[in-house]
């Protein structure tokens, strides 16, 4: 389904597709088992029809029991190299999946694509904006896939507020707030908290790639950008608590606020249009469960919420005191993602993330940390 916010074209994200038992399953190497290896790569890979979890890349034995435990029969190797050696051997794999820490992705994608081997990164696809048009078009030189791990397009708020859009529930779109917050006072460590900007981590470019590409989605390119980034807590070496505004080419607005430092969290949405304005709390419940163990299955139910937690549509009202009128959440989709590269993999369907797409996120990141940096709105158009 398809709809226009003021000159934006958007889609709502469709359910997942599924391929027939007669298909021999595409055979995946997954680079990389740490949070996002293990808690959304290889489970939804494992779930989806057409896809078989083949070999995962890591050196570490704990992680090894790990996989071993949850994927019987699955296979390790050392090093991504050990993958390229397979590529013109008796059992190829038809899809690397980088999940490894931020500073590998261009390498290890660069290695793969050239070793002929479609692939799947994590977010963010590169550093620079720059770095994510070159894979793009290294690529497509190739002929081969390259698709980016945008994974909350298909969130439930997400997909909910999509189709709002589409059926101009809330008529033309003057001003989007998106809040991805947390109340995380103590600093975990590691990269993704390192103030080395060789690692890509902070903040910006962890939730803020999720947010810049959800509001390029529904609004379309950005002209301008604004942003304010601070680290807060004590100890804590990347950006905690960071804010963006784009204007976009539209003229739509949007606010974007990413933080580990918020005690008391505001809405994950709020959208004011000419007719109505949209108000969702809470995040969509799949990290959770995938955190939590659970899986993706045909016989149950997968990202759904309580009616409680459900936004609410109106005008002059205040949601906090039961203004405006419930709007059932969509289900949130993560499976879809993996589905439709399965589908784009055999011909039958559109990439579902491409790296150009990365890329425009990328250029309003980069602006984002020059605006903070130096103080100043940064013009795109």
């Amino acid at each position: 389904m398809t709809g226009t916010t003021g000159n934006a074209t958007h889609k709502t994200p469709g359910p997942s597709k599924t391929h027939g038992p007669s298909e021999t399953p595409l055979r995946v190497g997954l680079v990389g088992y740490g949070l996002a290896g293990s808690v959304f790569h290889a489970p939804l890979i494992a779930a989806t029809d057409g896809l078989v979890l083949d070999t995962i890349v890591t050196s570490n034995e704990e992680r090894r029991a790990q996989a071993r435990a949850e994927f019987p029969g699955v296979r390790f190797a050392a090093s991504p190299q050990e993958l390229w050696k397979r590529a013109d051997g008796p059992d190829p794999l038809d899809l690397i999946v980088i999940a490894s820490p931020n500073k590998t992705h261009v390498p290890i994608a660069t290695a793969a694509l050239e070793a002929g081997l479609p692939v799947v990164v994590d977010k963010p696809v590169a550093g620079t904006a720059a770095d994510a048009r070159g894979l793009a078009a290294l690529a497509e030189e190739r002929g081969l896939l390259l698709s980016v791990f945008q994974n909350r397009r298909w969130d439930n708020d997400f997909r909910t507020l999509a189709r709002l859009l589409a059926d101009g529930a809330l008529g033309d779109v003057q001003r989007f707030e998106s809040r991805f917050e947390r109340w995380r006072p103590q600093p975990k460590g590691g990269w993704r908290e390192s103030g080395d900007p060789q690692e890509i981590g902070g903040l910006l470019y962890d939730l803020g790639s999720h947010v810049v590409d959800q509001a390029l989605t529904l609004f379309g390119p950005a002209a301008l950008v604004y942003a304010e980034s601070d680290v807060r807590r004590p100890g804590a070496a990347a950006d905690d608590d960071t804010f963006i505004a784009i204007t976009h080419v539209n003229g739509v607005r949007s606010h974007l606020y990413v933080s580990a430092t918020t005690a008391q969290l505001g809405p994950r949405f709020r959208v004011l249009g000419r007719s109505a304005g949209y108000v969702k709390y809470g995040l969509d419940p799949q990290e959770a469960d995938l955190r939590a163990g659970l899986r993706p299955a045909a016989d149950r139910p997968w990202g759904e919420e309580p009616e409680e937690l459900w936004g609410r549509i109106g005008s002059g009202e205040s949601p906090l005191t039961g203004g405006g009128t419930p709007v059932r959440t969509l289900p949130g989709d993560y499976p879809a993602y993996y589905a439709a590269v399965t589908a784009a993999l055999r011909r039958k369907g559109e990439n579902p993330v491409t790296a150009l797409q990365a890329a425009a996120a990328l250029d309003v990141l980069e602006a984002a940390r020059r605006s903070a940096s130096e103080g100043v709105t940064v013009n795109l158009s």
